[in-house]
């Protein structure tokens, strides 16, 4: 980011469905996008949240291209998550769970890596003015942990797989460990990965990854046939989430 500068971008678009910036008239090269998103659920538990962006499938119904990923950081996925950790305990409201989410929904065609940090689950949380404010800090604030985290050069870079669509064991492994989480594919779409996916997660990373991760309790035994084969084509180290000592 030169001269660290942070620039707020407004659309009528719905965000996932905003395949095409033009920053050519503004003269912008942006480094890294954040988008700013609600989130809804079934459940509408309040919480605040952060992934990254893809499909899986050739489902593609809440945007984005079959197949595709978006590019991304890791490194500011994970500052992201670390900036609403520390936000939160300022927030008058014990009800707020925080979480990352696997990758899902689009955009997936930006030149731009981003990722999505929101506010969720419903109307009743999103009119909420201290969690907006939460959220923007977070915001702000991930860009300098980001910067921080380039220049410290302490993150080991892990592709995630398996686990639920709240990747609990990710967010205890991201939480405990000096690792930085890309994209996270969950068990149910496990079977839909191919050697092409895999290597888009790996080229779509900004940084260089150490490992793949495999939440093991959270991935059957079919899957896990079907994956590792796939996984062992590749020069980079399979490991457990259960590796990683402080999980």
């Amino acid at each position: 980011l030169k001269n660290n500068q942070i620039y707020l971008g407004l659309t009528d678009e719905p965000l996932i469905f905003l395949e095409n910036l033009n920053f050519i008239d503004t003269k912008l090269k942006p480094d890294i996008l954040i988008f700013a998103s609600r989130h809804t659920s079934k459940t509408a538990r309040p919480a605040l949240l952060v992934h990254t962006t893809g499909n899986w499938s050739n489902k593609v119904d809440f945007g984005g291209k079959p197949r595709d990923l978006s590019k991304t950081s890791a490194l500011i996925h994970k500052a992201g998550f670390v900036s609403l950790k520390d936000q939160i305990t300022f927030l008058n409201n014990s009800s707020f769970s925080l979480d990352i989410e696997v990758t899902h929904h689009g955009p997936t065609i930006l030149d731009i890596p981003l990722v999505f940090i929101e506010l969720g689950s419903s109307k009743q949380e999103w009119i909420i003015d201290e969690a907006g404010e939460l959220v923007a800090n977070a915001i702000v604030n991930s860009i300098f942990k980001y910067l921080s985290f380039k220049e410290d050069k302490n993150q080991q870079v892990g592709l995630g797989f398996g686990g639920t669509h709240y990747a609990p064991n990710f967010n205890r492994l991201v939480t405990n460990n000096d690792v930085a989480m890309s994209f996270i594919c969950p068990k149910y779409y496990i079977q839909e990965l191919d050697e092409k996916l895999i290597e888009l997660m790996i080229n779509n990373t900004l940084e260089k990854v150490d490992y793949f991760i495999i939440d093991w309790k959270g991935t059957n035994s079919d899957d896990k046939k079907h994956l590792i084969p796939l996984l062992e084509k590749f020069d980079i180290p399979i490991k457990k989430s259960k590796d990683f000592s402080t999980l």
